[in-house]
């Protein structure tokens, strides 16, 4: 990582993935406050304004949130403005909030290049946010709002299922059909869906990514992409527990082997409910022309945020500014000033509430909040332990089999 030192600011750049943090340090003792600015696209080539070979285009938003990053770094420039705060700003703009081709991302663990899949959790990992008290943000969305209730949490999945190609039409007894065996694993997940509980808010929504190279020959491999959602650690490893047996069931019954790669995604996000109200406050006193709402249901997205939110407190707060459906070919940026520039005004006030006044707001918040984790070390030592892989399927020679759910 790169560092630029200037006046009592310095620049630090994430080097061999995208991003860069700046610590603003007031010289006066206080909290430290993490602003984030996600960098980050979705895949939706339907999409009028979605590039034409890769798909990506700004569905959900984010280049709003570098825009606003970008306004607040403005605004802490101008004179007057850091007068009376405490403590250390970083600003930082971190990469890979979508949780997406998780193909490519393997590729990059497997390099040494990331160790995470997540931006956020990945810069935990490297230190980048070591020092830190608490840490908001501010997504682009149709309305200023907030949710007390946080957002659901996150295993990923990658699943294989591994036949034996034959020739489609002339022998098709001597293979094992790959694809068979995946289309009967979705109906056996399918069939457990019942199984979940609504106060769980589970969700799993599998999507094929490859089912065979050619017509004429029985499909050798299948492979699957997944999630699976829950409230909370215990939700998530229970169901998960319940779609690899569905997954697993499914291949025994064509007779292919199985190999499920699980890996940790993001943790449930506790929302803060003190940094909830200072950010109602912060938008009641600086945009008084929006409506503020403020919700206590969970969404049922999920966000690297919530990794942050196991070891300090966290906000993440809507703008306005969007209409359509977020990851939709409908989603657009129809009022740029107020997913942009308002939201920036926003956040601006949001640090000086929490760090004028000797920061004791800030220090409120910090000095009630109790973590999930001890420390960002112990958070990540229990994430590492969802990482489970490895063929589910030992076939005997007696004709029966050994089969492996789970560690």
């Amino acid at each position: 990582m790169g560092t630029i030192a200037c006046q009592n600011r310095a620049w630090h750049e994430a080097g061999n993935v995208p991003g860069f943090y700046v610590d603003i340090d007031k010289g006066k003792e206080g909290p430290c406050v993490l602003v984030l600015g996600e960098m980050d696209s979705v895949i939706c080539p339907e999409h009028p304004e979605s590039d034409k070979e890769t798909g990506a285009v700004h569905a959900c938003g984010h280049n709003t949130h570098s825009a606003s990053l970008l306004g607040i770094a403005a605004a802490l420039k101008e004179p007057g403005v850091l007068d009376g705060l405490c403590g250390k700003i970083k600003l930082c703009a971190v990469p890979a909030e979508e949780l997406l081709e998780i193909e490519y991302r393997s590729e990059l663990k497997k390099q040494g290049i990331i160790k995470y899949f997540g931006g956020k959790s990945e810069f935990l990992h490297r230190g980048y946010f070591d020092g830190v008290d608490l840490a908001f943000m501010v997504h682009a969305a149709g309305k200023f709002s907030i949710s007390k209730g946080g957002f659901i949490g996150c295993v990923a999945k990658t699943i294989i299922y591994k036949g034996k190609a034959a020739h489609a039409g002339g022998a098709p007894h001597m293979g094992r059909n790959a694809l068979y065996a995946a289309t009967c694993g979705l109906n056996a997940v399918n069939a457990i869906r019942e199984t979940f509980l609504n106060m769980d808010y589970i969700r799993v929504h599998p999507i094929m990514t490859a089912g065979g190279s050619m017509v004429n020959a029985i499909p050798s491999e299948a492979r699957i992409e997944s999630y699976v959602r829950g409230k909370t650690f215990d939700a998530i490893k229970k169901v998960n527990r319940k779609v690899n047996q569905a997954l697993i069931g499914a291949a025994l019954s064509i007779g292919t082997n199985i190999e499920i790669i699980d890996f940790p995604g993001y943790s449930p996000m506790v929302q803060n409910v003190d940094l909830a109200d200072v950010f109602a406050e912060a938008a009641a006193s600086i945009i008084p022309n929006y409506e503020c709402k403020v919700v206590n249901s969970v969404a049922t997205g999920s966000t690297d945020m919530g990794d942050l939110s196991c070891i300090m407190p966290v906000q993440h707060g809507n703008a306005a500014g969007a209409r359509g459906t977020g990851h939709g070919m409908d989603f657009y940026i129809v009022d740029p000033v107020a997913a942009c520039v308002d939201s920036a005004k926003l956040q601006v006030m949001m640090l000086h509430i929490l760090l004028s006044e000797n920061g004791e707001r800030a220090k409120s918040i910090v000095a009630a909040y109790k973590p999930q984790f001890a420390s960002k070390e112990e958070f990540l030592t229990f994430i590492d332990e969802l990482n489970d892989s490895g063929d589910r399927i030992e076939y005997l020679e007696d004709g029966t089999a050994k089969v492996r759910i789970d560690k």
